[in-house]
Formats: structure tokens, sequence, C-alpha cells
């Protein structure tokens, strides 16, 4: 069951009509744990078990971290003199450090278990010649099938302890704690999302307004028409000429580069809003992932609007453990570099996605140091502020960020570098051209070319009536837009479609 598809709709509308029927809180949550593990059991049934033992073992160690937080010593009551006190006090704290690393340990294995081995063993047979761990690297590959959601999953649970080792209170009930863990619309690829926002929700759910019936639908339709129209097609034209880049011309790799930056964007932001929709229609807000990216006009300003989500569990549960910009300039520009490797690796076991996170911890370091030459140098604050300056911020950042997405698509660094060094003056196959443009898509690169420019003017003009007018579509507009939306994707949609590429992290 994908989100794009009749068996999704009859499958929400069904529990939409049975979640609101019932009046208490208890028997929701059931409804919306059980509708979750269907859910999952129709992409993965073999994990089930899994997902539930996680969510328990997390939920148990969350209970343990609150348990002994209220057992903290407290000098008032308790009759004992200052070393005694600082004594207990040591052990209260090392009781709930050993809880806290205990957790976030267990959930750094499961990840690892699942998605990392084969990667390990692979470089390890590889850099000291070890056949056998070549061959078990091989064997998991063929074999183990990690988990769709793993990572995201991973993620919400340290989250979830960190923050009650923190102070705020652990779930008293399993069943909450699984129905928020569990929750399909986020289940596979987020947005990720703190238990405590959507416990204080539970506190208040009610039954949507008219408006938030029209928000809803009209997310739901208008993740639909971005996936299943738009990036669809685009992953059509990205997939035949990164897999044929031999046979491509320069030209070529800068336009499916383009195209796959667009279609990694609108394939997951289309992700997050039906994600969004069917939450709201279900009385839950779930936070926003992206916020015009491609309109950023620094490396960090990117961060702050892409994957939004993952950009605040960075710099809460990283960043600034590691001492965020508290620590001196030189330690900043670490910091910045260390949480993005992490950042890296976590969305994939390979080399690319290393080099990924490398460039981008770099660039954040890069942008770091500018910004504070900037601030001394009354001419660069200046610059920065002009048009000029805002424009050639903006193409030098998105050039960067499109340029990055190579690896990202081919983390085979050979492939990668290939890509990258033909950049200029290489010529295509003329084979090339026939299957990928004109038999594949039926259009000629011109064609292809200004379909991209026409998305780029779309996406821009949506900005500009979002971010510089501060225009919204009104409710009846919305209204009309959805069966329209719902129905391009029934036409225009290829048939079958292609996987959601979160769905691969």
């Amino acid at each position: 069951m994908t989100f794009i598809s009749i068996v999704y709709a009859l499958f929400l509308l069904s529990i939409l009509g049975i979640y609101w029927t019932v009046n208490k809180q208890r028997s929701r949550l059931w409804i919306l744990l059980i509708a979750s593990l269907v859910f999952y059991t129709s992409l993965q049934v073999e994990y089930i078990p899994l997902l539930l033992l996680g969510t328990w073992i997390n939920y148990r160690i969350g209970r343990a971290i609150a348990k002994t937080s209220e057992r903290q010593p407290n000098p008032q009551t308790w009759q004992l003199v200052t070393d005694d006190w600082q004594t207990q006090f040591a052990a209260w704290e090392r009781r709930r450090l050993i809880g806290l690393w205990g957790g976030i340990l267990f959930n750094i294995l499961v990840l690892a278990g699942f998605k990392y081995i084969p990667f390990i063993f692979n470089s390890l047979g590889t850099w000291f010649g070890l056949p056998a761990a070549q061959e078990t690297a091989t064997w998991f590959q063929q074999n183990i099938l990690p988990p769709l959601g793993l990572s995201f999953f991973v993620f919400e649970c340290i989250a979830y302890l960190i923050d009650v080792y923190r102070g705020s209170p652990a779930s008293a009930q399993f069943l909450r704690f699984a129905s928020y863990k569990l929750f399909f619309p986020k289940l596979i690829s987020g947005p990720i999302t703190r238990y405590h926002h959507f416990q204080r929700q539970l506190k208040t759910l009610i039954f949507p307004s008219s408006h938030d019936w029209v928000e809803g639908l009209w997310l739901i339709a208008c993740g639909a028409f971005k996936k299943g129209v738009v990036a669809d097609r685009l992953g059509i034209f990205v997939t035949l000429s990164f897999e044929n880049v031999q046979r491509a011309g320069s030209g070529d790799l800068w336009l499916a580069t383009i195209a796959y930056g667009l279609q990694l964007f609108l394939d997951f932001s289309g992700y997050v809003d039906i994600a969004r929709g069917s939450a709201i229609l279900l009385g839950f807000n779930l936070p926003k992932n992206f916020n015009f990216p491609y309109f950023s006009t620094s490396i960090a300003d990117f961060w702050r609007r892409w994957h939004i989500t993952l950009g605040d569990w960075l710099r809460n549960y990283l960043y600034f453990p590691l001492g965020g910009s508290r620590v001196g300039l030189a330690r900043t520009c670490l910091n910045l570099i260390i949480v993005m490797l992490i950042a890296g690796i976590w969305h994939g076991a390979a080399w690319g996605f290393i080099l990924w996170g490398a460039v981008h911890g770099i660039a954040l370091a890069v942008h770091r140091l500018t910004d504070i030459l900037s601030k001394r140098v009354e001419g660069l604050k200046l610059l920065w502020k002009s048009i000029p300056g805002i424009l050639f911020s903006w193409f030098l950042t998105q050039t960067f960020v499109f340029l990055a997405w190579i690896p990202f698509r081919l983390p085979n660094l050979r492939e990668a570098g290939w890509v990258m060094q033909h950049f200029w003056g290489h010529t295509g196959d003329i084979q090339f051209t026939e299957k990928v443009y004109l038999e594949s898509l039926g259009l000629q690169r011109i064609e292809v070319t200004l379909l991209l420019v026409l998305i780029w003017l779309i996406m821009t003009l949506s900005y500009a009536m979002n971010r510089g007018l501060k225009l919204q579509l009104n409710w009846p507009i919305k209204i009309a837009l959805v069966p329209l939306c719902l129905y391009a994707v029934w036409i225009f949609a290829p048939e079958g479609g292609l996987p959601y590429i979160y769905f691969d992290f």
C-alpha cells in the first residue's frame, strides 16, 4: 500500500469513518495502532515483531530513566551531610546516564545491524584483502532487507530518550507511546516528530473543523500531484540518464543533475504533504519539513529550510551537545563537519553519502567563517544585502547544493566522479538522445529543458506569492483544485509509479 493508490484512499476513508465514530480516547488510540500495523503489514509484514519489540524496549527504557529521575535526592528532605548528598546525587546521575546511553546504544546497534553491516564488511574486505568479509557483505545484501523507515524510527526513539533524560515526562502508557511511534502517516519517512509534541495534541483531540478538512484534502492532493505527475516523470528521465552516464553528453548530465534535484525535493515534499494531510484529518498537526529550500541564499539557510525536522534533530541532539557555537570558532567549524558527516551516514551506507555529508559540513564551516568576516567588513555586509549580492549568493548556494546531489544519487564514488569530470566538453552518444529523449520520453532535449524551466518558474511564482506577497489560496479554490489534482494523477502518473526516494533511507 502506497500513499498514491486507490487502496490507500479506501484505507484512509475506512479509518476516518471508524476513528471519528468512537468517543473514547483509548479506543481511538487502539484504532490508530491497529491501522498503523495494517499499513506497515502491507509493505513489510516480516518486520512487525521488530517494530513492536523496538517500541516496547524504548518505552521501558524511557520509564526507567523517568523512574530514576523521580528518585533524585533532595537535600531539603534527605537528612544528609553535604558529602553524602553529593555521593547520592552522583549515583543518581550515573543511573540516569546508564539508562540513556544503554537506550541510545540499543537503537544505534539495531540501525547498524540492518543498514551498515554490508558496507562495513565490504570496506574491510577491500582495504585488507579479506574475501570472507566481502562474501559476508554480499550475503547480507542478498538476504537481509532493511526495514522501511528504520532510520526515522531510530532517530525519534533517541530524541524521546534524550528528552526524558532532560526532564520531559516519560509516556505513562505503552498504548500512547506505540500509537505515536507507529503513527502510519509518518512511520516510513517522517517528518521526525517528538513524542511530547504528539502527546500534547492527544489531550486536545477534536473533530477537524471545515477549514482543517479542506486543508488536509488539499495537502493530500497537492502531495499526490507533486509525486505522481512531476517527480515520477522526472524520475524516469533521471534514471535513464544516470544508468547510462557513459553515453550521455555534458548537456545531458547537467539536465539530469537539475532534474534529480527537483525530483528529490518534489518526491520527498510530496510524501510529507500527504502525511501531514492525512494526520490533519485524524486531528493531528505534523511539523513542516520544507520551506522553499531552493530559494535559500546560503548553505546555512538551506539547512533551515530543507528537511527541517532532521535539521532540528541534528541541532538539538548533536550540535548543541557537542558545544554548538559556544566553544570557539575552530571547534564550531569542527562540530558542523561532524554533524553533517553523521547526517550523511544516516542517509545511507555508502561512501557517496559520507562525501555528501562531508562537503555540506565543510560548506557550513566556510559559511560560518564568511559570515564572521562579513560582519567585520562593512563593504561585504552591504554587498550581501544588495540585489546583485543576493542573486549571486543564491546562485552559488544552489549550484553547490545541486552538484552535491550527484554523490547522493550515485553513491559509488567512481560513477559520481565520472559525472563531475564530464560536465564540460563531452559529446554524448547519438543513440542516447534517441533512446532516452525520443523513444522513452517522447520529447526533444530542448523540450525537456523547457519543462525544467517551467517547473522552476512555477516554484518561483509560488515562492513570490507565499513569501513575498503573503498570499494563500482560499478554501473555495483549494476545494476546486483537489479533484483536478487527483484526476491529473490518475491520468498522467506513470503506471505503477516510482518508489519514494526516502524509503531507502
